[in-house]
């Protein structure tokens, strides 16, 4: 089993280098809760914050106050956030509500939410090894990752810098 585990870990490291600073971010194309996709590439020309999340992630939740305080002031700079819910675990019986919910409820006033309500067998959090959450991408005007996993104070420091 831990053997299992440690091969997993290597699959997903590999994965995520792919979201190493410099690179080009890959193209990402989700449904919004109405079902229309949004696609990444349609925010080029705005400093975004790729934030992947779930209603049920604890320390998601936590971070989204500082998320809205820091969208809000840099909103008019160019800076925006693309939110990727990996809601839809098995234990969810009403995963499009739950995520709804968590938008209204925690103020996620941004256009970009997106999620195909698969959880952690979504392709995209596969795709890019995210093996747990929250995860963030920023990513530059032209769709360079600046840098991963960035919250709170660092992010903001990291937005004074590139805005």
């Amino acid at each position: 089993m831990a053997r299992q585990q440690n091969e997993q870990n290597k699959q997903a490291a590999a994965k995520r280098e792919q979201l190493s600073t410099g690179s080009v971010m890959p193209e990402i194309e989700l449904p919004n809760p109405e079902g229309d996709i949004i696609k990444l590439s349609s925010l080029r020309g705005k400093v975004v914050l790729v934030d992947f999340w779930a209603k049920w992630c604890r320390p998601c939740r936590a971070e989204n106050p500082n998320l809205v305080r820091i969208y809000n002031q840099y909103k008019d700079q160019g800076f925006t956030v693309y939110s990727i819910s990996l809601d839809g675990l098995p234990q969810q019986p009403t995963p499009k509500e739950d995520w709804t919910s968590a938008i209204q409820q925690d103020g996620l006033s941004w256009d970009n939410h997106v999620s195909d309500l698969q959880g952690w067998n979504s392709p995209v959090a596969q795709n890019f090894g995210i093996t747990s959450i929250p995860f963030t991408i920023l990513i530059d005007r032209d769709g360079t990752i600046i840098d991963t996993d960035l919250r709170g104070p660092e992010l903001e420091a990291k937005l004074v810098e590139v805005l």
